[in-house]
């Protein structure tokens, strides 16, 4: 959409209110609110100025007045205002020269594909992410010098509390065996719905939503295949969209990896394929499971870098008790037809050439999905420039959980990451591929660290609940 339409639109809608959203450096949105009436030409060309000192991950050494751009193809009417409000994306540009700000997640990814495009090996990338997250009917969270707790009540589980029954015990899910059930035990079905009908109203293509593994509210929605900046664009707005319906009826929503104790973790796997015009590059009739040679290059920059993007696309402390077998979660570097135990899947079901793809399982929704989709363009594209093949590699393939192979078996295959600390560590040592073409720059590890580690310190430092009943009689 161009200003021109957009100016129309405005008036057509009656729109009172102009709302732009900006990304920070680790995934959370911000907004600025303004008239209707200051929605012009100016604004495009110009932006609105912004203090980036003040958003997480932003500052950098002696810069801090930014101006954020929106972009007029993002527009969409929110559902969420009391008046009439447009809300539109927007990047962060050098409020003097005009030039775009590198640490803007928006701008890092289009760097990933523009770098991608110089290479010669693909002019576009398709991305399909997966969003599983929890419902709960009410969460309480508690921090404190003497006491550190958290309370969850779902009415789906066995162990929910009464205050939120319906003592209807018959339609309680078991632990992990809430994969697609019906009504009335799939209990959220029509917020679900409802979060799927709005999604489709912002102009992103609903696949199918259901109820997922987590016997205690787990759901999945998927969207269809789309471009890299469009894809990145539409996490945070289903995120968005799921967390203020779910206020809305009075329910809670989280995305966090593993908020419950043996329970299915969520995971955010990433599809994905690479296009040259309407030429698909991962497809041939007679490679392995219909792959081309480029998609098995491409697999095997994923699982080479696998340590180290693990600390981008799983960048919390919680994302790793997630990562544990016995969960459908991976832990091993490895690939496979249909295999949901391993870090790359290829789906059986995907056999015609303009659907074959790849799925990047091990991401979970605390990364920023702008910097885990670049990163793992990043990943994917050396490993095609430097040929990296993944059965030579030790990563397979392999077509069924290798997490119950031997002892022996299992320490020959490559491992992912077990902690924050570890997929830091990767990073540190493995980081070139993701500076290629000024994708990730100095700024943007030293701030990355920075705010990694102090996550870890954080965690480390307090006493966990489950050490008193361990510990507290020694």
């Amino acid at each position: 959409m161009n200003t021109g339409h957009l100016f129309r639109l405005v008036e057509d809608e009656a729109i009172e209110v102009i709302d732009l959203k900006l990304c920070n450096l680790f995934g959370g949105y911000h907004h600025i609110s303004l008239p209707a009436k200051k929605l012009n030409d100016d604004l495009f060309k110009r932006g609105i100025g912004v203090d980036s000192s003040s958003i997480p991950g932003f500052k950098t050494a002696g810069v801090s007045d930014m101006s954020l751009l929106p972009d007029p193809s993002t527009s969409v009417i929110d559902p969420f205002g009391e008046r009439r409000t447009l809300t539109l994306l927007g990047s962060l540009i050098d409020a003097e020269t005009g030039e775009p700000f590198r640490l803007d997640p928006r701008y890092i990814v289009q760097r990933a594909e523009d770098y991608m495009i110089e290479t010669g090996i693909a002019d576009r990338s398709q991305w399909g992410p997966e969003f599983e997250f929890y419902i709960f009917e009410a969460v309480h969270i508690n921090n404190r010098i003497n006491e550190a707790y958290y309370n969850i009540e779902s009415a789906e589980a066995g162990w929910h509390n009464q205050d939120f029954s319906d003592d209807d015990d018959s339609s309680l899910i078991p632990r992990k065996g809430g994969y697609h059930v019906t009504p009335p035990r799939d209990r959220y079905f029509n917020l679900r719905d409802r979060m799927s009908a709005v999604i489709e109203q912002y102009g992103i293509p609903v696949k199918y939503h259901h109820h997922e593994v987590g016997g205690s509210g787990q759901s999945e929605i998927e969207i269809e295949l789309l471009p890299a900046l469009q894809a990145c664009d539409a996490v945070m707005a289903v995120k968005y969209i799921a967390k203020n319906l779910a206020r809305q009826a009075g329910y809670s929503v989280t995305f966090m990896p593993k908020p419950l104790y043996n329970e299915a973790g969520s995971g955010m796997h990433f599809h994905q394929h690479l296009f040259n015009g309407d030429t698909p590059l991962f497809y041939d009739g007679t490679g392995y499971y219909g792959l081309s040679q480029s998609a098995l290059y491409y697999i095997g920059g994923l699982l080479k870098h696998g340590p180290a993007l693990l600390a981008v696309t799983n960048p919390s402390t919680n994302s790793y008790r997630r990562l544990l077998p016995g969960f459908e979660a991976p832990v091993k570097a490895v690939f496979g037809p249909g295999n949901r135990a391993a870090a790359v899947r290829i789906p059986k079901y995907a056999n015609k050439p303009m659907e074959k793809r790849i799925e990047f399982r091990p991401p979970d929704a605390t990364c920023n999905p702008y910097l885990a989709v670049a990163a793992q363009l990043m990943a994917g594209i050396d490993g095609i420039i430097n040929e990296i093949d993944p059965s030579e590699h030790g990563f397979g393939p392999y077509d069924s959980d290798i997490t119950g192979s031997s002892l022996e078996k299992a320490d020959e295959i490559p491992s992912l990451p077990s902690s924050l600390d570890e997929a830091i560590e990767a990073l540190q040592e493995d980081h070139d591929f993701l500076m290629k073409g000024d994708v990730f720059t100095a700024d943007f590890f030293d701030n990355w660290f920075s705010k990694l580690k102090n996550d870890i310190r954080m965690v480390h430092s307090r006493p966990h609940p489950y050490e008193m009943e361990m510990y507290f009689n020694v």
